[in-house]
């Protein structure tokens, strides 16, 4: 079973995995969202083998629903689950961030050889690559503190190694509440993996 959790906005409906952090897909209505998560298993695949781990999920089967809002119509997962809240082993945490730590490297690797230009459309807009490039690098500093990891703004590539670092230190942690940071760690894993990845797939698709 692929465990999933619908967060359900005004217009719009997001599917996410619970157990694979970033595996997360949007569309119009709820059967429409649990489909497009299943086609994106194949590219959901490679990070995992990445990462090292075999990922032949099974059919997703919604274990909870979230109401969401105007931001979750915009495009982000942002409300947090109950089951976000639940104690969260070592084991789990660090198999979490094998997975981040996969979607960062995958993410620099396609970036590097990417053209600057890159095609407009739907996804993205007009942003070029170093535009989004950066997007993700200041992102993931806003998204740090929001697991107690704060750092200045980055002047090298060195400091953004360095808080990520840090950042998959505290996120592969064992955890239990209570909640004392901005997001728990669950929901941490995920949303900064999903922001990493959907960038990721928006630049292969604009190449």
């Amino acid at each position: 079973m692929t465990r999933v959790y619908l967060e359900l906005g005004p217009k719009k409906v997001f599917a996410c995995s619970l157990d694979w952090p970033g595996w997360c897909r949007i569309d119009k209505g709820e059967e429409a969202a649990l489909d497009r998560l299943v086609d994106y298993v194949p590219r959901y695949r490679l990070i995992a083998e990445r990462a090292g781990l075999a990922f032949t999920p099974g059919d997703p089967q919604v274990v909870a629903r979230v109401q969401g809002t105007s931001t979750t119509d915009f495009g982000v997962p942002y409300e947090v689950p109950d089951l976000d809240l639940e104690p969260l082993p070592g084991e789990e945490a660090e198999r979490g961030v094998a997975l981040l730590r996969a979607a960062w490297e995958l993410f620099d690797v396609v970036a590097a050889v990417l053209p600057e230009e890159l095609r407009k459309g739907l996804r993205g807009g007009g942003r070029d690559r170093t535009k989004i490039v950066d997007h993700v690098t200041e992102a993931e500093r806003a998204f740090a503190r929001k697991a107690g990891v704060r750092h200045r703004p980055f002047t090298s590539v060195g400091d953004r190694d360095a808080m990520r670092a840090e950042l998959a230190e505290v996120l592969s942690r064992p955890w239990e509440p209570p909640r004392v940071t901005g997001w728990p760690p669950r929901y941490a894993l995920r949303r900064i993996a999903w922001h990493v990845i959907d960038h990721l797939w928006e630049i292969e698709d604009r190449r």
